[in-house]
Order: C-alpha cells, then sequence, then structure tokens
C-alpha cells in the first residue's frame, strides 16, 4: 500500500494499492460533512492518483460505516457562506473537488455506506459508478434550507435520473431508501453492508486488468455525448478512438488474444 503524501488534514485519508487508488473522508463524528479543508485535502489526492500511472482507478468513500459523504459542514456556513457572495467564493473553492471528480480521466467509483446527503449526492453522482450498502440513505435538503442546488451539481442528477425524478428529489427533499435509489438509477448496485467493500474491489480489480486507453476513451466519449449536441467535442472523440488503434497497447491486445495470455497493458 502506498500513502499519498502532503494531504495536508487527517480528515482525508488518500493511499493506492493494486491499481486502485482510495479517497477516504475521514470526520465520522460528523457523519463525514465535507468542510473545505477536507474538500482541499481530496483534491491533492485526486491530482496525485491523476498523475500515477500505476493507478487505474479511483474509489471514494467514507470513513465510520455510517455516511459517505452527508453534505457540506453546515457548522461553516455562518462564516463562510452568510451571503451570496460569500457562497460564490466558498463555492469557487469546495467545488474543484467536484470539478475534479467529474473530469478525472480514470474511472471513478463512489462506495456509499450510511448517509449519502446534499453535496454527499453530488459527489457521488459526479463519479462515474456508484454501488451502496442496502441500509444507505438519498437525500437533497436544499429546500429546507433555502439553497438553490448549483446548476453542475442538478446537471449531474438529472443525467442520472432525468428531469421528474430530480424535481421530485429536489422539491420534497425527501430521503431515498437504496432499493428507490437503485430503481430510479441514481445507484449501479445494492449489496449487503457485509458484502461491500469485496464488491467494489472485486469491480475495480476488473477495469484495472482492462485496457487503460480503451477505458480513457470510453468515460471521455461518453461524457461528450451527455453534453447538449452544441458543446459537444466531437473532433476529441475522433481522436481518442484513432488513439486506441494506433497504440502499442492495441497491438498488445492483439498478440494476447490470439496466444491466449493476459495482456500487459502500457496505457501507450
Amino acid at each position: 500500500m502506498k500513502s499519498v503524501e502532503a494531504i495536508g488534514t487527517d480528515k482525508i485519508l488518500a493511499h493506492s494499492e493494486g491499481g486502485i487508488g482510495w479517497i477516504v473522508f475521514n470526520n465520522p463524528a460528523k457523519h463525514n460533512a465535507m468542510s473545505l479543508e477536507m474538500s482541499e485535502g481530496a483534491i491533492r489526492g485526486l491530482a496525485a492518483f491523476a498523475a500515477d500511472d500505476e493507478v487505474r482507478v479511483v474509489v471514494l468513500t467514507g470513513a465510520g460505516g455510517k455516511a459517505f459523504v452527508s453534505g457540506a459542514d453546515i457548522s461553516e456556513f455562518e462564516k463562510r457562506r452568510a451571503s451570496a457572495e460569500q457562497d460564490k467564493k466558498y463555492a469557487a473553492r469546495s467545488g474543484g473537488l467536484y470539478v475534479q471528480v467529474r473530469e478525472l480521466a480514470k474511472p471513478t467509483i463512489a462506495m456509499i455506506d450510511g448517509y449519502c446527503m446534499g453535496g454527499g449526492l453530488a459527489l457521488a453522482a459526479a463519479c462515474d459508478l456508484r454501488f451502496c450498502t442496502e441500509g444507505s440513505v438519498f437525500a437533497i435538503p436544499a429546500a429546507r434550507l433555502s439553497i438553490a442546488y448549483r446548476l453542475d451539481f442538478m446537471r449531474w442528477i438529472l443525467d442520472l435520473v432525468g428531469p421528474s425524478r430530480t424535481k421530485d428529489i429536489l422539491f420534497s427533499a425527501r430521503r431515498l431508501n437504496a432499493a428507490e435509489a437503485f430503481a430510479m438509477g441514481l445507484v449501479n448496485r445494492v449489496v449487503p453492508a457485509d458484502q461491500i467493500d469485496a464488491a467494489v474491489r472485486d469491480y475495480a480489480k476488473i477495469l484495472v486488468d482492462n485496457a487503460p486507453l480503451s477505458i480513457r476513451a470510453t468515460k471521455l466519449i461518453v461524457d461528450e455525448l451527455v453534453k447538449d449536441a452544441p458543446e459537444r467535442d466531437l473532433g476529441l472523440c475522433a481522436r481518442l478512438s484513432a488513439e486506441c488503434f494506433d497504440s502499442e497497447d492495441f497491438k498488445e491486445g492483439r498478440r494476447a488474444f490470439m496466444e491466449k495470455r493476459k495482456p500487459a497493458w502500457r496505457g501507450k
């Protein structure tokens, strides 16, 4: 196991093993409510994983077994978010984490056990995939705080569940159980609590063993396709496809298939 140095806070743990990078939100006393300090520490951990060729997939999860992330740390609101101007500055600092997760060229998995609320749900939606335990709970309580949910956060939820269900989640601020979250497409898989770690590790290992250039191309192309048509970078999509066919990994994949062996991917 290799730990990431210089995170800057003990409330974020970051390490990698077997090609999997782990970001752990480590504030269980507050159900992993996200402070600015935690956001900025997680940004540093993700940047280290982005630069590490050995890391092929990143898992985000919460410590303590009771929450993924229960939202923003409301104790900071009076000092940092008491007005629209303050909130703008707060969002500029805290929002970097969400954008970095969304734009990371490597696949990301949210491993959810317990509360996944507000900004925590936005963070999970920013990930490529979401695995949760049967006892997990999801909600966006913005309507109970007179907060307008951020445009990008709302778009990520909308992409997952559609406009009517997005309105339901935000209008009502009600709590969804894991079964309802799965039925509406908010999460990809629901597993018993004692199996969540193994389920995520097993799935992540599949991604580690697959061709990294193919996975990168798939992630970026899908992200382009869900944009409005005028915003899509079709040239990028074409380049990603061509790079795969021109890569050394494509040659290795063909040879390994013919020789009936496991390919040795280089990401080139």
